[in-house]
């Protein structure tokens, strides 16, 4: 008789029992207004007896956090899951439920950052975002469809994707690891059980799993819950450029000797970039040494730098290399303030 295989070793089961306990369930209950025309009406609504409460209904959601702070009772999770909430529900491995309270909201990065009450709770360690590489082999933990916490595997199959909403700060990481609705807010880890992503999103005709999901990068997501845990919001930076990607095609026609970048479009009067000296056609290679490959990562990276930082900007003018130093400006306020709730 043949002797089985000792499975033992491929076995992710510690993993999982080590992580596991700081992946959360989260249940929201919300008000929302009902879209008739003939609802909207008071006329109608007097006219037919219909009482104005008939115009609201409650709704109710599931989706998924991650504990990232156990002796504060912080727990990221997605923006849309708890942006229409009135209440919030966190329910730990160990079924113990808490209230919970908004702590803030980012819409553009759509991370929410939730506050419960720090009793027991295991945190996921955070990892570096920016070391993981495509290949390398992650687990999506989550709760689909409201079944409860559930564990699946993959690879990250690219990284820095953008152009998934017209309006957002875009630098997903993309995984085939299994994640559909109620996986948003979930985690996403390495084999060496660190944080590296908050799952947000899929591509699917059906709205289910067909191997592409979303997660944003954790040092994103970490940087917005800092300055959502101290400011309430999002204090973003800016140094007045417009950009574009800098495509084949363009770096051809500019005699650059890059095939990527961010090129500079257009430069607003007194503004930090034009103060700094930044021209029109400037290709943006890097920004304090990360490389840059195209305009979404040049304004991530401006945009998640406080304002009054200074940045060193690497340059490619006219096929020749430059430096900048260009001190970072406030951007116009976001609606992301912390919660009444």
């Amino acid at each position: 008789m043949a002797t089985l295989p000792d499975t033992q070793k491929a076995s992710v089961a510690p993993l999982v029992r080590a992580v596991t306990p700081g992946v959360v369930n989260i249940a929201t209950r919300g008000v929302e207004t009902v879209d008739n025309p003939l609802l909207q009406d008071p006329d109608f609504r007097q006219m037919m007896g219909i009482p104005d409460e008939a115009v609201r209904r409650e709704t109710r959601s599931a989706g998924s956090g991650v504990i990232v702070d156990a002796a504060r009772g912080y727990v990221l999770t997605n923006n849309h899951v708890v942006e229409k909430a009135s209440q919030v529900e966190v329910t730990t491995k160990d079924n113990r439920r808490f209230p919970a309270e908004v702590v803030g909201r980012d819409p553009a990065t759509d991370i929410a950052v939730l506050r419960i009450r720090p009793d027991r709770l295991t945190a996921v360690p955070l990892g570096d975002s920016d070391r993981i590489e495509v290949g390398d082999f992650v687990l999506a933990i989550g709760n689909p469809f409201g079944l409860g916490q559930t564990v699946t595997s993959g690879i990250v199959s690219a990284l820095g994707r953008s152009g998934l909403s017209q309006d957002g700060y875009e630098d997903f990481i993309q995984t085939d690891a299994s994640i559909n609705p109620g996986n948003s807010g979930g985690a996403l880890v390495t084999l060496d059980g660190r944080l590296v992503g908050i799952n947000t999103a899929i591509i699917s005709p059906k709205g289910g799993n067909v191997g592409i999901g979303f997660a944003v990068p954790i040092n994103m997501a970490r940087r917005v819950m800092e300055q959502i845990v101290e400011y309430g919001e999002v204090r973003r930076g800016r140094i007045g450029v417009g950009i574009q990607d800098l495509t084949p095609d363009l770096a051809q026609a500019m005699g650059s000797r890059r095939g990527q970048g961010a090129i500079i479009g257009s430069i607003e009067p007194r503004s930090p970039a034009a103060r700094a000296g930044l021209s029109k056609g400037d290709v943006v290679t890097a920004v304090d040494g990360i490389a840059v490959n195209s305009a979404a990562q040049l304004r991530n990276a401006l945009g998640l730098t406080p304002a009054g930082n200074e940045v060193e900007l690497a340059i490619e003018r006219k096929g020749a290399p430059i430096v900048s130093r260009v001190r970072i400006e406030p951007e116009a306020r976001r609606a992301v303030r912390r919660s009444s709730r």
